[in-house]
């Protein structure tokens, strides 16, 4: 076929009619043609090929993504079922944040732990140090649950005017069994008053499986001024804010007076120097 003097070949390709060096918009044999990209193409072409049952169907990747997530749903709802049949004590006493509650009648606050590997000693149990943060934890949790916790570490608002922080200044802790790698520990803690100018704190440490009491710890606090750093009596205004939750209740752990006595090498049943 010649356009426009130039003569050129056609190519058939899938029904589609192709022309080289096309130049410019004609008619050939009464049709329109158009020059796209350097390529002229004709106005009539073949119909597409039938829908048929098969390519009218959905894509089936889609379709078997869409049933796997069905089925994982489902199987995930049975098995909260099953287990809320089966464990309803942990349902009703499960802490899944680990963040605590306020719990009987608004004066006992507790938490839960869980022992994690870099808590442990060698001989895979708990170190001291674990349990004192546990105990620590707690009773500023117990403050801020309250809504007690000022812009001061575990001082109330009225403590914050003040310039008042409380000062820990005896702590007793009797350990029965150290917990071990991953165990979980429930601690409750409360206050009460103690003297004219005092409060104390106690700790219940229990394994959460068993219910078995693991530790238990008493603390004498007083206030100090941040400014002069003496011992300052509480003022009414603090008063009225944490007696409503001071228990009535004897410390968990009796008073033990006793003092340490110091090391003596001239006493001392043996001695070993040049440690490092």
């Amino acid at each position: 076929v010649a356009v426009r003097g130039i003569k050129t070949k056609s190519v058939n390709s899938g029904g589609m009619k192709v022309k080289a060096n096309a130049q410019a918009p004609t008619e050939v044999n009464g049709s329109r043609s158009r020059i796209t990209h350097g390529f002229k193409t004709d106005d009539y072409s073949t119909s597409p090929a039938p829908r048929t049952f098969i390519n009218q169907l959905p894509d089936w990747s889609m379709l078997l993504a869409a049933i796997t997530t069905i089925f994982l749903a489902a199987e995930k709802q049975w098995t909260m079922l099953e287990w809320k049949t089966k464990r309803p004590d942990m349902i009703a006493d499960m802490d899944p944040f680990g963040l605590g509650r306020i719990v009987q009648d608004g004066l006992v606050f507790r938490q839960n732990f869980s022992i994690r590997s870099y808590e442990i000693g060698a001989d895979r149990t708990a170190s001291i140090e674990t349990l004192m943060n546990h105990l620590q934890e707690t009773a500023l949790n117990h403050v801020k649950s309250a809504g007690l916790l000022g812009d001061g570490f575990g001082s109330t608002p009225e403590m914050c005017k003040k310039n008042l922080f409380w000062v820990v200044t005896k702590m007793q802790v009797i350990v029965d069994r150290y917990p071990t790698w991953g165990d979980v520990v429930q601690v409750d803690t409360w206050v009460a008053p103690n003297g004219k100018n005092g409060m104390r704190r106690d700790w219940l440490l229990r394994d959460y499986k068993t219910g078995e009491i693991l530790t238990r710890a008493s603390s004498n606090w007083v206030m100090m001024n941040k400014e002069t750093r003496r011992l300052s009596k509480i003022p009414d205004e603090v008063r009225g804010e944490i007696e409503h939750y001071f228990v009535d209740a004897p410390p968990v752990v009796e008073d033990d007076s006793r003092k340490l006595s110091k090391l003596d090498e001239s006493t001392a049943d043996y001695v070993r120097d040049g440690l490092i």
